[in-house]
């Protein structure tokens, strides 16, 4: 029998798996901070049998992609960074609201209801919470001890993470790199997915060639 981990590597396999308390998964007894969730990724790619692996994370997702790969390198072979969260001026509940709200109103009507959906199946204090951690995290501070190639990518109509943002996370990680994308919003990966998908094929591209 070929062990999981190998089958997945033979098929290039995507897989997404949703965080405790979101999506499908299971709640737990009490919301997670960052570096919880980055120990609950880690505890899932060891029983997945996974080595090592490129990480993908939108948005407060890349936080977590961001302590993984810190405090277990050998695990993340190359992060990727979709809209990452939060930058050190804003923040501020209101602010980061005030930007979700205005970030919203640029998104495809056909997203809304599933945010709706999604965000109701997790539960309001869930997600006070988890933003409270987000908020919390000094995700600056970690970047320079991220050695692994990492792309950042912003969508150009993104309210939440500004341009600035972004740009002084890829100069902070050693080995950034930075796509912004024509009229992506925060949800890149919904707005523009094809794009996306583009940018990140060629970065996978020019790594494994290189390395």
């Amino acid at each position: 029998m070929i062990p999981m981990a190998e089958r997945l590597a033979r098929s290039r396999a995507v897989i997404a798996p949703d965080l405790p308390g979101f999506g499908q998964s299971e709640a737990v007894g009490k919301p997670l901070d960052i570096p919880e969730l980055a120990d609950v990724v880690m505890a899932w790619c060891q029983t997945m049998g996974l080595e090592s692996a490129v990480f993908l994370g939108n948005s407060l997702g890349c936080q977590v992609v961001v302590d993984l790969a810190l405090r277990y390198p050998h695990t993340v072979s190359q992060a990727i960074l979709v809209s990452p969260t939060v930058d050190r001026v804003g923040r501020t509940m209101p602010e980061q609201l005030g930007r979700a709200v205005r970030d919203l109103m640029g998104e495809p009507w056909s997203l809304w209801p599933i945010l709706a959906r999604d965000y109701l199946d997790t539960g309001f204090r869930r997600l006070i919470r988890t933003l409270r951690f987000a908020l919390a995290d000094p995700v600056e501070r970690k970047l320079a001890g991220v050695s692994c190639p990492t792309l950042v990518i912003r969508g150009d109509r993104d309210t939440i993470v500004p341009q600035r943002w972004v740009e002084e996370v890829v100069q902070l990680l050693p080995k950034g790199k930075l796509v912004v994308i024509p009229r992506g919003t925060h949800a890149t990966q919904y707005s523009s997915p094809g794009e996306l998908a583009i940018v990140i094929e060629s970065f996978l591209s020019d790594h494994a060639s290189s390395g």
